[in-house]
C-alpha cells in the first residue's frame, strides 16, 4: 500500500498508535480516502473544534530536514514575523542552506500601524537579517491572513527561483502554513488546505505542493522556540500574543521609580532618566497597568489572575515567575519581550535611560534598534 499523508500537517498516517503524529481511526481513513480528503486525527479536530494534541517533531528531526535543503539546489524563503523578529529568527539557518538563494518574508505586516512606511521595514529587516549572518537576495512584506502583496510574493519565487524546487522555512507561528495557503488559493482557487493555527508547531513532516514544471514548493515545520510567550499560556490567552489587528500604540508618561505591568505577562521598570513618554506595542486588548515602582512586587503578588490577567488564576500553578533584565540604554530602541511585544525607549550618550525589564523564566528579553 502506497505512502498516505496527512494534508493539513504533512504527517505519515497511521492507525495503530493514537499518541503519535498520523493517528487517524480506520473509518475516518475509509471515508478520507473516498472524499479524497485525508486529514490525521489531530489536524481533524484542529480544524473544525480548535482543538490541539500536542505532537512535536524532535529537534534532530528538523536539523535532519535542514540538511537536506542544505543539500538541494533550491531557493529557500524563510518566513518571519514581523511583529517577532528576533523570536523568528531559526538559529545556524546560514550554515544549514549552504549558499542557496534566501528570500526573507516578512509577514503580518497588517500588524503595524499604517503610519509606518513599507521600505523603512524592509530596511530594517535586511539590516537585522545580516546582523544574524543571513544575507537576503531579496525582502518582501506580506500579510498571509489579508492576502495582502501575495501576488507579489509568488511573482518573486518565480523569478527567483529559476526552475528550481522552493523550501519554505520558519519557526512556529510566523504564519508561514497560512501563506502557504494564501499562495495555493492564488494559485489554484483551492483554499484552506494546510492546517494553521495560533497553536506552535502545527505542520508536523513536509508537505509537497506540486508546480506545473515538476519542481516542488515544500512547506517544513516549523521549529519549535521555547523562549516564547506562546508556550506558557493556556489556549484562550494566545490570543494576546498573535495580534490578527492592527496595532494602536499607547503612549505613557513616566517618571523614574514608575512601573507599567503587561497585564501578569511581564513588568517595564523605569528605574532613572528623564521624565519621558515610552510607547508600547502589544496587542490592542492586552491590559497595561502604571503603578510606583516601591510597591510593584507587592502588588504583583496581590493581583496576578485577577486584576493583572492574563495569566488567568487556573494557569497561575504552571506560570513561570517573574525574572529581571536590567539595561543601560544610549540610543533610541526597543526593548522586546519575546512573542508578546515591545516598548519603544528615547534616549541618547547625554540623556541616557535606566530600565529593568521582566518576563516569564524562559522568556527571552532584549534590545534592538526601534522599529517605529
Amino acid at each position: 500500500m502506497e505512502e498516505l499523508l496527512c494534508i493539513g500537517c504533512g504527517a505519515k498516517i497511521q492507525t495503530e498508535d493514537k499518541e503519535k503524529a498520523g493517528y487517524t481511526p480506520k473509518a475516518a481513513l475509509e471515508k478520507g480516502l473516498e472524499s479524497g480528503e485525508l486529514y490525521c486525527q489531530r489536524c481533524f479536530r484542529l480544524r473544525h473544534y480548535n482543538e490541539i494534541t500536542d505532537v512535536h517533531i524532535t529537534d534532530d528531526e528538523f536539523l535532519k530536514l535542514l540538511h537536506e535543503v542544505g543539500d538541494s539546489d533550491a531557493l529557500v524563503v524563510n518566513v518571519v514575523d514581523i511583529f517577532d523578529f528576533n523570536g523568528s529568527v531559526i538559529p545556524g539557518l546560514p550554515r544549514f542552506v549552504s549558499g542557496n538563494d534566501v528570500l526573507l518574508v516578512g509577514n503580518k505586516k497588517d500588524i503595524l500601524p499604517k503610519s509606518v512606511k513599507d521600505s523603512k521595514v524592509t530596511q530594517w529587516l535586511t539590516e537585522r537579517a545580516h546582523e544574524e549572518g543571513l544575507r537576503p537576495v531579496d525582502v518582501i512584506l506580506t500579510s498571509a491572513q489579508n492576502h495582502q502583496a501575495i501576488k507579489d510574493l509568488i511573482e518573486k519565487i518565480e523569478k527567483l527561483r529559476r526552475g528550481r524546487d522552493v523550501y519554505v522555512v520558519g519557526v512556529t507561528n510566523v504564519g508561514k502554513s497560512t501563506l502557504i495557503n494564501a499562495i495555493i488559493k492564488e494559485i489554484t482557487g483551492e483554499k484552506d488546505i494546510i492546517t494553521t493555527s495560533r497553536f506552535p508547531g502545527t505542520t508536523l513532516d513536509k508537505i509537497e505542493i506540486p508546480l506545473d514544471d515538476g519542481s516542488y514548493i515544500f512547506d517544513t515545520p516549523g521549529i519549535i522556540h521555547r523562549h516564547q510567550m506562546a508556550h506558557y499560556l493556556g489556549d484562550k490567552n494566545l490570543k494576546y500574543i498573535s495580534p490578527k489587528k492592527e496595532i494602536k500604540p499607547k503612549t505613557y508618561q513616566l517618571n523614574p521609580e514608575q512601573t507599567l505591568f503587561l497585564a501578569g505577562l511581564g513588568r517595564f521598570d523605569f528605574i532613572s532618566g528623564d521624565k519621558q513618554g515610552f510607547t508600547a506595542y502589544f496587542d490592542n486588548n492586552l491590559k497595561l497597568h502604571r503603578t510606583k515602582l516601591a510597591g510593584a512586587d507587592a502588588f504583583y503578588d496581590k493581583h496576578v489572575g485577577s486584576l493583572l490577567t492574563p495569566p488567568t488564576d487556573k494557569e497561575l500553578a504552571d506560570f513561570p515567575k517573574l525574572v529581571r533584565h536590567e539595561f543601560t540604554i544610549k540610543a533610541k530602541m526597543d526593548v522586546v519581550y519575546s512573542g508578546l511585544g515591545w516598548i519603544r525607549i528615547k534616549a541618547s550618550q547625554d540623556s541616557p535611560v535606566k530600565i529593568a525589564a521582566w518576563a516569564p523564566e524562559g522568556v527571552a528579553v532584549l534590545l534592538r534598534k526601534a522599529l517605529i
